[in-house]
């Protein structure tokens, strides 16, 4: 039985290689994070439940989740600059309005395809 670091891992290496133009709009292959947080933080949601969680940065809210307690951002990489959390309670309708059908669809399936192999 995997802990749930070694999953979130193991999931934050398939995000990794995942996350393209088609999750968001604001993607470069320099920056494969950069707005991904409210897509990713749906996902991550959908497998391992939790909370989501936000927080305000320059650019906006940023999307993260907490899951049994323990704050899990796996789109801080976007950030060159570390990020002043305030885990503020938010929910899959914030998080959503971040991104769009499509982009969660697209992240979802691709996630799963290559999370959920074995």
């Amino acid at each position: 039985m995997h802990s749930l670091e070694e999953k979130i891992f193991e999931l934050k290496n398939v995000l990794m290689k995942v996350w393209s133009i088609e999750s968001s709009s604001k993607w470069t292959p320099q920056n494969p994070a950069k707005g991904q947080c409210g897509v990713t933080a749906l996902v991550v949601n959908d497998i391992f439940g939790g909370e989501i969680m936000k927080t305000p940065t320059p650019e906006g809210w940023h999307f993260y989740n907490k899951i049994n307690g323990q704050r899990y951002d796996l789109t801080e990489s976007q950030f060159s600059e570390a990020i002043e959390y305030m885990d503020i309670p938010s929910n899959r309708e914030e998080a959503f309005a971040d991104t769009n059908e499509r982009q969660y669809n697209y992240l979802k399936t691709n996630v799963y395809k290559n999370f959920f192999k074995n």
